[in-house]
């Protein structure tokens, strides 16, 4: 388990396996990287439900994903936030797909996801926006990571829609 103050992060990389997990959901059901084995899947990472950047590209995924799941791409959305908040979140902003809760922030420190950020110009401990296409042999298929929450679902789709 890694030391929140430790500045050294973890980078995962394209063709790595992704490190498993199960979580509690905004239900309050366990959800599991394994579930979604066989199927490509999308796992994003961001800093906190309900603010304006975390809702614009919750909103983006949820308006992207006929086109995703049509093209055999599921959509997990992970953040430290508790499962009560998730909830409302999905209700707020009709969010079509699961939300996971890491409060130990464990998961999210295996994909690098968590660590040093710059946050208006101060250098902070936190939540690195970060997005991985998951293959479905569960390797890494893509990571992007600091991203920017507007824009970046295009950016994504077009990438593993391509």
């Amino acid at each position: 388990m890694s030391d929140a103050t430790n500045t050294s992060t973890v980078r995962l990389a394209e063709g790595g396996t992704a490190p498993a997990f199960t979580l509690t959901d905004d239900t309050g059901s366990q959800v599991s990287l394994s579930d979604y084995q066989g199927r490509k899947v999308i796992v994003y990472f961001y800093p906190k439900a309900d603010t304006p950047g975390c809702t614009t590209e919750a909103c983006d995924f949820r308006d992207s994903l006929t086109e995703l799941n049509d093209a055999g791409i599921d959509v997990l959305g992970i953040s430290p936030d508790k499962p009560e908040k998730l909830a409302k979140f999905r209700a707020n902003h009709e969010l079509t797909f699961p939300l996971l809760s890491d409060p130990s922030k464990e998961t999210l420190t295996a994909y690098g996801a968590f660590g040093e950020k710059k946050n208006y110009g101060k250098v902070v401990q936190g939540v690195i926006r970060s997005t991985f296409l998951v293959d479905e042999e569960g390797k890494i298929a893509l990571a992007k990571y600091n991203v920017k929450a507007t824009g970046h679902v295009a950016r994504i789709a077009k990438d593993v829609l391509a």
